[in-house]
């Protein structure tokens, strides 16, 4: 796959590249056989052996602030680093400030060479192995006798899992069984600081007999437990086996056992679990990492690798001082093995992981590219455009294996300065694949309290939670989040059935002008004992959105989920073979809470319309609707003609829509459908997804993965 990547990224290049072949430009270049002492303007060493390229990307950065001030009118040169094959490892971030700016007409850019593929490698690799019985220890010597921990394990590319109890029967535990969990024995009740009364507790955990046991690496063990749409992971402060009550360290934003008695966790990094083949764990006492080898696997013929490296590129402006990083271009860098570890007192967010940080990060860019890059096999989000972040694009970057999410926009929280308002970012055709991998409730593209952003033509697929999230605001109250367009994305194979209360597009609070258009969202299936799994979610206030032309198509709960929000317009869409219930509404509202009109419902299984319904305040009409399993549809107990003559859907008819071909998810509607003469528009779905060339578009098509069907 990386082979085909590097073939399709090496064609962009050289267009871009080309470029500036007609203008005068200053160049530099990074090499791995360079030295930060040379002048770095030249591609190879000279044959005196006295001068070549820069060894690393920060001293071609330290030469081109040194250069654009020494000269008046340098400001007018557009500046090129040209960045050689090969790895070079990253063992801290590299920053840019505002003194490492470009210009519109003059940007600095940093590019790999033309057909070559650089690697910023923030890893090492293991391979001074001792064989022990069954097993192979390298030594880690950053873990011995500190907080340092490897949260990942790479071997030949592949992230394998670490030791745990319950084994889990597929990667990541994606489409889990019930053997794959532990339970909660109910909650454990405590009293309330500041009340006369027992609360649940968020500290402590009661366990079933035998579950949990006296191991002696227990102390070094990680407990991950599901609370609906989130995780948390603790490690063990106080084990009490007798009263069969875990004691962590740090306390989980939502008490144990909140949702049901029955709560999914387990427990993992536990030396004692290292049982299976392509199983590993790290004794920290010790210093040494241990694993169990794969059938055929040894010690020369593995590429084995744990991350070190945190973050690999930040742009940091001060936007309150009105000091920004701008005209910064980067163009084929790959980015591969990251970090972001677990502290002593664990890990838990309310939702998305919004404490969890990323791989490259901004404050204060403006009119930034990232283009043909990669960031791939890391532990956080893999980009995030941070407070102050103004007209920047990221196009036909991937990022994949990821430990949290895909790509942040915003803050969780409203700037109070006009400078560091984020708005105007663009995320065009990129795949956002295999993310939530660590922390599970990240998303793939997330928007706080950002405006005009637009999220178009990406492949977003198989994260643990949610898609795109939009809004970060809870109710009425105006916000900085709105006019944000998602629009064209394939969104696809989320939930893994694992999290709920979650969205193919999920939205949030106060959001005017935010268009979700022409998306095909499919397969979300979550948690089927908690919440639910939906295709278009509007959640929380979620107020003056348009939902129009897009296809939704097997989810575990509806198609459309409004919680309660006001004069949304969903219009236009189709949405096929929910579950549980196709168009779910949660409350009852005094205002109009949305507008249901021209689309078609086609299912074969639950109901049509649940909730809340009884008291009006929305409106439903001009809608096609059927039910391919030859029931009779009702809405909410009463015949349709009946729900027609209370002054509901008085326009929609019950008919096949006739599409091309339903088996084959082919949702092109014939020529005498009868949604189009009810006024139905078709929708085109060749401008959803990736474009571009065969090899870049081809590459979503070649996922490999496990779904429902083939676990």
């Amino acid at each position: 796959m990386r082979t085909i990547l590097t073939l399709l990224c090496c064609c962009v290049l050289f267009l871009s590249a080309s470029a500036f072949a007609e203008r005068e430009v200053k160049r530099f270049y990074v090499s791995t056989d360079g030295r930060d002492t040379w002048s770095g303007e030249l591609e190879s060493p000279a044959d005196s052996g006295e001068d070549g390229a820069f060894a690393t990307i920060a001293g071609a950065r330290d030469a081109v602030r040194k250069w654009r001030s020494a000269t008046e009118g340098n400001e007018k040169i557009p500046v090129e680093v040209l960045i050689r094959d090969g790895e070079y490892p990253i063992t801290e971030a590299i920053v840019f400030t505002p003194e490492d700016s470009g210009f519109k007409e003059a940007p600095v850019v940093y590019r790999a060479y033309p057909g070559e593929v650089p690697v910023l490698f923030g890893g090492r690799r293991l391979t001074s192995w001792e064989l022990r019985e069954d097993r192979w220890v390298a030594s880690v010597p950053e873990a011995r006798g500190s907080d340092f921990s490897v949260g990942a394990f790479w071997v030949n590319g592949d992230r394998l899992d670490s030791a745990r109890f319950p084994k889990a029967a597929h990667t990541a535990g994606d489409y889990p069984a019930a053997s794959d969990f532990f339970y909660t024995d109910g909650p454990v009740f405590k009293k309330a600081a500041d009340k006369n009364e027992e609360v649940k507790s968020s500290t402590e955990l009661r366990f079933h007999e035998g579950d949990i046991r006296p191991w002696e690496h227990l102390d070094e063990a990680l407990f991950i437990v599901f609370h609906s749409w989130a995780t948390s992971m603790h490690r063990v402060k106080k084990a009490d086996f007798e009263s069969r009550i875990l004691e962590f360290t740090g306390a989980a934003r939502w008490p144990f056992a909140q949702w049901t008695d029955r709560q999914w966790y387990f427990v993992e990094h536990l030396m004692e679990a290292l049982t299976l083949p392509g199983e590993w764990c790290l004794d920290r006492k010790a210093g040494e990492l241990h694993y169990l080898p794969r059938t055929g696997e040894t010690p020369e013929t593995v590429d084995a690798v744990i991350p070190l490296t945190r973050q690999f590129l930040i742009l940091q402006g001060d936007p309150a001082e009105e000091k920004f990083v701008s005209y910064l271009h980067f163009n084929g860098l790959h980015m591969y093995y990251g970090d972001w570890p677990i502290g002593a007192a664990g890990h838990s967010d309310a939702q998305a992981e919004i404490s969890v940080e990323a791989a490259v990060q901004a404050k204060g860019a403006r009119h930034c590219l990232f283009e043909s890059c990669e960031v791939s096999q890391v532990g956080s989000y893999g980009l995030w455009l941070r407070e102050g972040c103004k007209d920047n694009r990221v196009e036909r970057c991937a990022f994949t294996d990821l430990g949290a999410g895909g790509v942040r926009i915003g803050e969780a929280f409203d700037a109070k300065l006009v400078p560091c308002l984020t708005e105007y970012n663009t995320v065009d055709n990129c795949l956002l694949h295999d993310g939530g991998r660590i922390y599970r409730s990240a998303v793939g593209v997330w928007i706080g309290r950002s405006s005009h952003n637009t999220i178009s033509r990406n492949e977003i697929c198989d994260f643990r939670y949610s898609g795109v999230s939009v809004g970060w605001s809870w109710g009425y109250d105006p916000t900085s989040a709105h006019h944000n367009k998602i629009t064209g994305n394939h969104i696809h194979n989320l939930g893994k059935g694992q999290l709920s209360d979650m969205g193919g597009i999920y939205t949030l609070g106060v959001s005017p002008g935010t268009e979700l258009r022409n998306n095909y969202i499919h397969d979300i299936l979550s948690n089927p004992d908690i919440s639910g799994g939906w295709g278009l979610y509007t959640d929380e206030g979620s107020t003056h959105i348009l939902l129009t032309d897009n296809i939704v198509c097997n989810t575990t709960t509806s198609g459309f989920h409004q919680h309660y929000g006001r004069e949304n317009k969903v219009v236009n869409n189709i949405f096929a073979f929910a579950r549980k219930e196709q168009v779910f509404r949660s409350r009852d509202e005094t205002h109009i809470s949305f507008f249901f009109e021209n689309n078609i419902v086609y299912f074969d299984q639950g109901e049509l319309l649940s909730g809340a319904w009884s008291k009006g305040n929305f409106v439903i009409n001009r809608n096609c609707y059927w039910d391919a399993s030859g029931r009779e549809i009702q809405i909410k107990g009463q015949s349709f003609e009946n729900w027609q003559r209370s002054g509901e859907d008085k326009d929609s008819i019950i008919a096949d829509p006739l599409f091309v071909d339903i088996k084959g998810r082919n949702f092109t509607l014939k020529e005498d459908s009868p949604a189009l003469k009810l006024g139905f528009k078709p929708i085109d779905l060749s401008q959803t997804g990736l474009y571009g060339d065969d090899a870049w578009v081809a590459r979503a098509a070649s996922l490999k993965r496990i779904t429902e069907e083939t676990k």
